[in-house]
C-alpha cells in the first residue's frame, strides 16, 4: 500500500490556480461558439474591442507577464502580437491603435485559440513546477480575464445592435414578466467614521490595486434605496420631457445630450407606441419592471435629481453592502439581462447590490489615501486612469459570478453607455 502524503501549501497554491486558470479560459472560449470569423473581428466603436481582441489580449497578458519573463522570449508564440494585443502598456513599447483593432483581419478567429492553447500548456506547466512567486500575477490575470469576459459580451451586443437585423448572441427566449410591487422603499444608514476598502497589504483576498489602502471616511446619516431603478421609473422620466430640460442636468451632461440626441438609454427604440431594446437575447419589448441599463452617469445624475434625490457616493454604497453575495442576477445565471429585482425583506432590505447592473455613484475615480502604483509596467492597471471618471459599484448580469465584492471599483468616462450601467437612488437622512 502506498504512503499518503498531505498537500503542502504550495502545491495547494498551484493546483487551485490551475483548475482557475482551466475553467477561467474555458469559459471565454465558449463566449465565442456561436460567433463567426466575421462577428468576431468587426469593431463597432473606438470604445469597444472585437471579441478575437479580447482572447488574444488577455492570452497576451499571461503571455507576457509570466511565461516571457520565465521561460525566455523563444517561448512566445509569434512575436508580432506583443505589438498586436498590447492593451496600453507604454512600459512594454509601442502598441496597435487602439481605434484600428477591427481592422486585424489576420490573424483568424481559429489563429488566435491556436495562441490561447499555446499560452495554457505553458502557463499549466509553470503551475506544476511548483513555483508560487506568480500567484500574485496568476490572480491579476485571472482577474483581468474575469473583466475583458464581461466586456466582451457588452461590446458584441454593441455590435449586433449596429446591424437592421437585430442579431441575437444568445437564443432568444420570451420574457418572463414578474407581477409588478413596491420598489420605493429606503434603508436608513447611521452617520460616523468607517472604514472604507480592501486590505491590499496583508489580506490573502484578492483586490485590483485601486481598491485600497484601507482608510478611514467619515459619513453623515444618509438613506439607500431598496432597489435599483427600474424601466418604468425611466419611461416616467422620458414621459415628463426630461431629456430637454436643462435644469435636471450638469452643463456637459446636458452638452453630450443635445450633441448625441439622447431622448432613451442606449438601445431603445419606439414600435408601435411601446419601447423595445436590443438585448443579447435579441429587439425585445422592454421590461418595465427591470433595472434600467446602458445609461450614462449624465443621464444617471439628470435622473436623480428629477426625483429630488441624488446618487450615493462610493463610501455611502460600500458601507451599505459589507456582505457582498454572489446569488444575484450576474453571468453564472445565462440570463444575460437585468431581472426584476424581487421583494425587499427583513433578511435583505437592499436588493440586487451584487447583480443585473452597475450602479453609478457620485465619486469620481481617484487614489485612496497612500495609493501607490506597484512597480513595473503592471503598475499601469489602474493608476494612470484616475482622471476624468466616475467610480460604479456592485455587479451585472453579465459580470463573472466570483468577481464580486463590496470593495470593487469599476470606473468609466461619466458619458459612456453600452455598459451594464444603472443606478440605485440615495438621500440625506434627517
Amino acid at each position: 500500500m502506498s504512503e499518503t502524503r498531505p498537500q503542502s501549501k504550495s502545491t495547494d497554491i498551484t493546483v487551485d490556480f490551475a483548475d482557475r486558470f482551466h475553467n477561467l479560459r474555458q469559459r471565454s472560449e465558449s463566449l465565442v461558439e456561436t460567433l463567426s470569423d466575421a462577428d468576431a473581428t468587426v469593431q463597432s466603436m473606438e470604445d469597444a474591442s472585437p471579441a478575437k481582441w479580447h482572447l488574444a489580449h488577455t492570452t497576451w497578458f499571461f503571455e507576457e507577464f509570466i511565461v516571457a519573463p520565465l521561460r525566455g522570449e523563444q517561448a512566445r508564440f509569434d512575436d508580432q502580437f506583443q505589438y498586436l494585443f498590447n492593451s496600453y502598456y507604454d512600459g512594454i513599447g509601442p502598441r496597435h491603435a487602439r481605434p484600428m483593432r477591427g481592422m486585424l483581419t489576420r490573424p483568424t478567429l481559429d489563429h488566435v485559440l491556436e495562441y490561447r492553447q499555446h499560452v495554457n500548456a505553458h502557463v499549466l506547466g509553470i503551475l506544476k513546477s511548483g513555483n508560487t512567486d506568480i500567484a500574485p500575477l496568476m490572480a491579476l490575470g485571472i482577474a483581468h480575464e474575469e473583466q475583458h469576459q464581461e466586456l466582451l459580451l457588452t461590446d458584441i451586443l454593441h455590435l449586433f445592435a449596429q446591424s437592421p437585423i437585430k442579431p441575437a448572441f444568445s437564443p432568444s427566449k420570451p420574457l418572463q414578466m414578474d407581477p409588478a410591487h413596491d420598489r420605493t422603499g429606503w434603508v436608513a444608514f447611521d452617520g460616523g467614521v468607517t472604514s472604507i476598502g480592501a486590505d491590499t497589504q496583508s489580506s490573502d483576498e484578492f483586490a485590483f490595486d485601486c481598491e485600497g489602502p484601507r482608510h478611514d471616511v467619515l459619513l453623515h446619516p444618509y438613506a439607500l434605496a431598496t432597489h435599483a431603478v427600474t424601466n418604468q421609473q425611466w419611461a416616467d422620466f422620458i414621459s415628463d420631457g426630461s431629456y430637454q430640460e436643462s435644469r435636471l442636468w450638469l452643463s456637459d451632461g446636458f452638452a453630450r445630450c443635445q450633441q448625441d440626441e439622447w431622448i432613451a438609454p442606449l438601445y431603445w427604440e419606439r414600435r408601435d407606441d411601446e419601447w423595445w431594446n436590443m438585448t443579447l437575447r435579441g429587439f425585445q419589448p422592454v421590461d418595465m419592471n427591470a433595472p434600467v441599463c446602458q445609461v450614462s452617469f449624465f443621464e444617471a445624475d439628470a435622473f436623480a435629481t428629477w426625483t429630488g434625490h441624488r446618487l450615493p457616493s462610493e463610501f455611502e454604497w460600500e458601507n451599505a453592502a459589507r456582505e457582498p453575495s454572489t446569488d444575484g442576477n450576474n453571468a453564472g445565471t445565462g440570463r444575460l439581462r437585468p431581472a426584476p429585482q424581487p421583494r425587499a425583506t427583513k433578511e435583505n432590505p437592499l436588493v440586487g447590490l451584487f447583480g443585473d447592473v452597475w450602479e453609478w455613484t457620485s465619486s469620481a475615480f481617484r487614489p485612496y489615501p497612500g495609493f501607490k502604483p506597484d512597480n513595473g509596467a503592471v503598475g499601469e492597471y489602474n493608476g494612470k486612469f484616475m482622471s476624468g471618471q466616475m467610480v460604479l459599484r456592485g455587479a451585472s448580469c453579465v459580470t463573472a459570478a466570483n468577481h464580486t465584492r463590496a470593495t470593487y471599483r469599476n470606473f468609466f468616462h461619466p458619458d459612456k453607455r453600452w455598459q451594464f450601467s444603472g443606478l440605485r437612488l440615495a438621500k440625506d437622512a434627517s
